[in-house]
This record gives structure tokens, C-alpha cells and sequence, in this order.
């Protein structure tokens, strides 16, 4: 037996694998996190790529607005914004000519954790306005070339004399890439979000992937539309730590970041299993089974056609996310997600399809702390109440010959399969 470890909320679990069974663990290329997080936000404001200086771009009587979003959710999100606040003051500009724009989900939502997390560092300096979706004074600026998509965008955004976009870069469902020009689509009114967000339909539409990717065309067009003036987009690891920040130039700094992001993120694999045994990467990956579910889709490219995957998240907060309990409640298989989609997009659905499609090639065990009645009749997933039984369940489905893989942060991981042949050119 070889032992493997995988992370489970705050602790670890261990899974114990016959060694004949076993072709190893995917592993991301784990990149250390810098030493001082305001320094190298520092490096990246003075050394901003393709673009001047935002210390350049604003004058002392610029309107500024400061858009976040996911990077929110971070715990190097204050010093983030901090950083860019003293780049301004540099020139002169006022704390009360600074606003902060929340973005929201697509279905019109703000996070509360991120208002609660500004609250008290910032509210005292800088105004804080949250964005809403479904505002009747939102500003059309124009339709999409590419796609056709109205896009409607925050007054307050629209009016600012200077633009920035504070983003957190990582693999994306089927924006091939988070952040960048996504955290435009925050700001937007719900028509707009949903109509970049149908086009997940599309095969193009991949994780990891930009080229003819639909949604990262539609999304840079609209973007571009909202005339954005700078940008600082970060990247971080498996354990939360800022590797590097990118700031500048809206397509050239995300660009340098998603870069980086396949780098760590991306591993060539040249056979595939029977069995694959993931963990979304415990703690904030797995603290609800809406964030976990990005492991399942993560490792589709490892397991066989009718291979189990048994997926290792605690999901101590539950199932995370009202729209995809409701889908994954009412919806019977994939065909019914894809119309819903078409018909009525909102965020937390999309997680309800992608659940939905794995569930269509693949018996999922899920070893967590969520109820058993909403695991299973709900999610419609398999469940045990530890690894090593799952992975006894998953070897009477799949055979006692089977080869398994071990993902160990599967929220942080893209393993992509290449044949030998394709993996030596």
C-alpha cells in the first residue's frame, strides 16, 4: 500500500492506494509566495506592463474608481488596494474622489464578506459603492462585434475619469482564465452577464484555453468597450500566498498572468485512469461544494470515459450557493441545464451543468461532512463516509485492476492528457 495525503478543510486525510494500483499524483508546480506582499505590489505599480504609470495616468482632481471583485475575497486584497490608494495620493489625489465598485455575481449579488472585509480599513478614507445588476441607470456604451452582446455598465464607473480593475488570475470553467477583463463583466447589467455567460455552451468555451474562446473574445470586446485605463492582476498558489502581481495595460498585464497561472497550473499527462481520487485542495477550496465542484471539472481530462472519481472535500459550510442547490434540485440531467442556460442563466446554474455533465460519464463518490440527503438526493452523488471506503466503492465499480490517480489540489491543478507520442514534440 502507498500512502497518499490530501487535504480536508484545516487537517489532512490519508488514502491508502495499492502500489500496483497506482500511477502517481498530479501535482501543481507549486510556486513559493513572496516574502512581503505590499513590496512586490510595489515592483508591479512602478514596473506596469504596456501601459504608463497609474501615478501618471490620474491628476490630482481625477474621479477614480477601483473595481474589485473576486481578489476580494483574498487576504492580500487590503494591501492590494492600499498599495494603488498611495500610487494615487503621489499625485495628489483626494481619498474623496476615490471610489470602490464591488462587483457582483451574475445574478446580481454582492458579496457580503467582501463588504464586511473593507468596512473597516477603508470605509474611513474612500467611498464604497456596491454594484447592482438590475439598476435602471445603468449606460449602454454599444454591442459586441464579435457576439452581439449589449453591454450595460455602472453609472459610477461610466463617469470616472480614471478606470482600474483589481483582479485575482486563476483557471476559469470556460473563460479559459479568471480575472483581467472578466472582473468588467462585475459591473454589468444581468442581460449582459448572462448573454458572455451562454456561450459556456460552446466547445471552445474550455478551462485553460483562450484561443477561440468565446467567452474571453466577448469579454475582452466588452472590456474594451468600458474603456478601462489600468489594471493590477494577481496571482496566487495553492495556500492563498501572492506569488507575483501584474499591473498595467488591461490584454497585456492579464495576458502575463495567465501565463503564469498555466505554468503553475497546467500538467501534461500521457495516460489516463480508471479511478481518480481528488481533493479540491482543502480549506477555502473546499469549504463548500460549490467551490469544490471546479476539482470534478479540473480532472475530467485524466479519467476515462465511465471512470469513477472520488472527490475529498469537507464542505463544512455546506452546499454554498442558492441557484446551483435550486437547479441541481429541479433539473433532471444535462439536456434540461443546457435549456435553462439558453432560457434563464444565473451564477451558481453553471455549476449545476458542469456537475450535471460529469455526472452523465462518470459514478462520483463524494467524501464530506454535508448531509447525506443533500448529497445524494439533491447532488446525486455517491458518497462514503471516508476515503478509504470510497475508494473501495470506486474499486467494485471499476475493477479490482484498476490504476488510479491522486490529485491532490484539484481546484489548483488542470492535468491535460497528451498521448506519448504528442508529449515528446
Amino acid at each position: 500500500m502507498v500512502d497518499v495525503w490530501l487535504p480536508y478543510g484545516k487537517t489532512d486525510v490519508c488514502a491508502r492506494v495499492p502500489a500496483r494500483n497506482l500511477l502517481g499524483s498530479i501535482n501543481p508546480v507549486q510556486k513559493s509566495g513572496v516574502s512581503d506582499t505590499k513590496e512586490e505590489i510595489k515592483r508591479a505599480l512602478k514596473e506596469p506592463i504596456g501601459s504608463r504609470r497609474l501615478s501618471e495616468i490620474a491628476k490630482p482632481e481625477s474621479k477614480v474608481v477601483i473595481v474589485l471583485d473576486e481578489v476580494a475575497c483574498k487576504s492580500f486584497s487590503i494591501d492590494l488596494f492600499l498599495s494603488v490608494l498611495a500610487e494615487l495620493t503621489v499625485v495628489g489625489v483626494k481619498d474623496e474622489n476615490v471610489t470602490i465598485l464591488l462587483g457582483c455575481d451574475g445574478y446580481g449579488v454582492v458579496k457580503s464578506e467582501t463588504c464586511a472585509m473593507f468596512e473597516a480599513e477603508v470605509l474611513k478614507r474612500v467611498r464604497l459603492v456596491n454594484h447592482d445588476a438590475k439598476a435602471s441607470d445603468l449606460v449602454y456604451v454599444g454591442s459586441t462585434k464579435s457576439h452581439g452582446n449589449k453591454v450595460f455598465l455602472n453609472r459610477v464607473f461610466v463617469e470616472a475619469d480614471v478606470r482600474v480593475l483589481l483582479g485575482d488570475v486563476g483557471v476559469h470553467y470556460y473563460a479559459g482564465y479568471s480575472g483581467g477583463r472578466q472582473n468588467v463583466l462585475g459591473i454589468c447589467g444581468v442581460e449582459t452577464i448572462r448573454h458572455n455567460s451562454v456561450m459556456m455552451l460552446n466547445s471552445n468555451a474550455v478551462a485553460g484555453v483562450l484561443k477561440d474562446n468565446p467567452v474571453h473574445e466577448d469579454m475582452t470586446e466588452v472590456a474594451r468597450m468600458a474603456k478601462v485605463d489600468f489594471t493590477v492582476n494577481v496571482v496566487g498558489n495553492s495556500k492563498g500566498e501572492l506569488v507575483r502581481a501584474f499591473a498595467g495595460n488591461l490584454d497585456a498585464a492579464f495576458l502575463e498572468a495567465a501565463k503564469l497561472v498555466k505554468e503553475m497550473s497546467v500538467v501534461a499527462i500521457d495516460r489516463r485512469a480508471d479511478i481518480v481520487v481528488v481533493s479540491a485542495g482543502g480549506n477555502f477550496a473546499d469549504a463548500t461544494l460549490y467551490q469544490a465542484c471546479k476539482a470534478l471539472d479540473n480532472s475530467l481530462d485524466v479519467v476515462k470515459r465511465g471512470g469513477v472519481i472520488v472527490l475529498v472535500a469537507e464542505c463544512s459550510k455546506g452546499h454554498g450557493n442558492q441557484v446551483f442547490y435550486d437547479w441541481m434540485t429541479r433539473l433532471v440531467d444535462l439536456k434540461s441545464s443546457e435549456k435553462e442556460i439558453k432560457r434563464n442563466f444565473a451564477t451558481g446554474g453553471h455549476r449545476a451543468y458542469y456537475l450535471l455533465k460529469v455526472l452523465q460519464s462518470h459514478p462520483v463518490i463524494l467524501v464530506s461532512s454535508l448531509p447525506e440527503y443533500y448529497a445524494s438526493n439533491v447532488f446525486k452523488l455517491k458518497t462514503a463516509r471516508a476515503v478509504n471506503d470510497a475508494l473501495t466503492d470506486a474499486f467494485k465499480l471499476a475493477g479490482s485492476a484498476s490504476r488510479v490517480w491522486v490529485i491532490p489540489a484539484g481546484n489548483y491543478t488542470l492535468p491535460e492528457y497528451k498521448p506519448p507520442e504528442e508529449a515528446k514534440t
